[in-house]
């Protein structure tokens, strides 16, 4: 084996018998299994327990029984001792906090303070809010009922409108039937007088008597014209006291005295009475006759107002 050389690093020399080491380990570790094995074998085994009893044939009798034992005298009772007086603990002296733990419970207090006063404006806004959603509500409700209340009178005015003109037309169509109605009823009237001149003339020309009377006018009858007056008085239905109305209608009728034309020649100057006239001539249909049943087809009469009182 060959030294280090002078100077240099000291250097490990290799080892050549590693067979021979590894060979001894293995044997050592068999002896060792082996010896545990054993040992625990031989532990294992339950030892047999072996009986013997032993005869002395000199030994005749038994034993005198040993004489009893004395009675223990009873130890006397002791008492325990009274329980020592309570005594009172000692009153706890709470340190007296050091400056550092001053400025902690400052610091701590303050904290809790900025946190309370946030909760508090926490809270407040949250009030504030619920406030202005509660009047929004209550505003929009107001605006709704008012906008519901309008529409209702709207259509309420245009429902009565719609009556109104409904109820114009009806009347506008009424007052135009009864208009086309009296024309015709005037036409036909018209047609009937000049028929019924016709055959009046032509039975005049004929050389016949009639039983009708002049066309220009009634004969001279006061209890006719009388008769004639007071039913159309008893019709009229006028509430004015104006004794200076007069007014003058043109009045045809058939030989049965039904009237089949009334025509205004001459006005009062108030539209009113002469209304009234004139629906007080048409009710008096048929006018009366003449004490031998005639009649006067066509007449002129004059309406004064003192005389219809």
């Amino acid at each position: 084996m060959k030294q280090a050389t002078a100077g240099g690093p000291y250097k490990v020399p290799k080892q050549h018998d590693g067979l021979r080491s590894a060979g001894m380990a293995v044997a050592m570790h068999a002896v060792l299994i082996l010896f545990l094995w054993v040992g625990v074998s031989w532990q294992s085994n339950e030892p047999v327990a072996v009986e013997a009893e032993v005869w002395d044939m000199k030994v005749q009798s038994a034993a005198p029984p040993p004489p009893p034992a004395p009675e223990a005298e009873p130890e006397p009772e002791v008492k325990p001792p009274p329980p020592p007086a309570p005594v009172a603990p000692p009153d706890e002296v709470k340190p007296e906090p050091k400056a550092p733990d001053i400025a902690l419970e400052r610091l701590k207090a303050k904290l809790k303070a900025e946190k309370e006063k946030q909760e508090e404006l926490r809270k407040e806004r949250i009030k504030q809010e619920d406030k202005k959603r509660e009047e929004f509500r209550l505003e929009k409700i107001k605006a709704d009922k008012e906008k519901a209340e309008k529409k209702k009178l709207e259509e309420q005015k245009a429902k009565e409108e719609q009556e109104k003109k409904d109820k114009k037309e009806q009347a506008d169509k009424k007052l135009k039937a009864d208009k086309e109605a009296k024309a015709k009823l005037d036409k036909a009237a018209e047609k009937a007088r000049a028929a019924e001149m016709s055959r009046i003339t032509g039975a005049v020309g004929a050389g016949t008597s009639g039983t009708a009377a002049k066309s220009t006018g009634p004969r001279s009858d006061g209890g006719y014209e009388a008769a004639i007056r007071g039913k159309i008085k008893s019709n009229l239905v006028y509430s004015g006291t104006d004794d200076t109305l007069k007014a003058s209608f043109h009045i045809s009728q058939l030989p049965t005295g039904e009237i089949i034309s009334v025509r205004k020649t001459k006005g009062s100057g108030n539209a009113a009475y002469d209304t009234a006239v004139e629906n007080a001539i048409w009710k008096s249909s048929p006018l009366p006759k003449k004490k031998d049943g005639t009649v006067v087809r066509d007449f002129d009469t004059d309406f004064n107002m003192k005389d219809l009182h």
